[in-house]
């Protein structure tokens, strides 16, 4: 499945396919079963053109489970308010949220769900065939002019202007369960992530990630002609944008 988005804005990373599936993929990375690990490694090789794999028992650390749809909940972690906050019994916290009780309350406001499937596949969109899977969601690596076309495009024929939000989390939350979320919304919108200063790391200093339900994908790729990406505006930015390498 090619992008023309991805062409339109000369993307130099892969679009990613996230699936979900009972199926596992054959040579697909993943990581070793009780070794911790950043989803958002796997999510970069994929960017670079390899398939990634997690399931419940297997996916890099105990918030990945509440980040790719596994069913836990932040409630099944004790003192996790205290290690995004304030820290305790001598151990320094990260600071994330002012006070453990901030923290506890932003808990509560994660939809946490348990997806019905046994794994969460990262794929390069341009392997999915559509034909036989169906993507639950497309998350881009977005530099900040790609970024600005990606939400004005996500924006264009909606008739209200706040079709792309940018919410707090961790960056496994803000590529898979909240973009999932919304995919259940009467009017879903787009979830820029990667916020996450513990994942930054792990991304080029420039990128953020765009993530969308895949029906908004679609929606968003049958608007590109005739829309801001054939004018002149973006033309001038469009010929700063490195062209992609040919190496993914």
């Amino acid at each position: 499945m090619q992008s023309l988005i991805a062409k339109k804005l000369k993307m130099q990373f892969n679009p990613i396919a996230i699936i979900f599936t009972n199926k596992k993929p054959e040579k697909a990375q993943q990581f070793k079963k009780g070794k911790w690990a950043c989803v958002i490694s796997l999510l970069t090789a994929t960017a670079k053109g390899k398939v990634a794999v997690f399931s419940r028992d297997n996916c890099g650390c105990r918030g990945a489970q509440i980040g790719l749809g596994f069913g836990k909940s932040y409630k099944d972690f004790p003192g996790l308010e205290y290690f995004l906050s304030t820290g305790e019994k001598g151990r320094e916290g990260e600071a994330y949220k002012k006070t453990p009780e901030l923290a506890k309350s932003s808990f509560a406001q994660v939809p946490a769900t348990d997806i019905p499937f046994t794994y969460v596949v990262f794929k390069p969109l341009k392997q999915v065939d559509p034909k036989k899977e169906k993507p639950e969601l497309v998350c881009f690596y977005a530099n900040p002019d790609q970024l600005s076309a990606l939400t004005l495009l996500a924006n264009y024929a909606r008739p209200t202007n706040d079709n792309v939000i940018i919410p707090g989390g961790s960056a496994c939350c803000s590529i898979c369960l909240l973009p999932y979320h919304q995919s259940k919304q009467k009017n879903p919108k787009a979830i820029i992530g990667l916020t996450d200063v513990t994942a930054r790391k792990l991304v080029d200093p420039d990128i953020l990630t765009f993530t969308v339900p895949y029906k908004m994908y679609l929606e968003m790729e049958q608007n590109v002609e005739g829309s801001f990406l054939e004018k002149g505006s973006w033309k001038k930015v469009h010929s700063r944008i490195p062209s992609p390498s040919k190496k993914k």
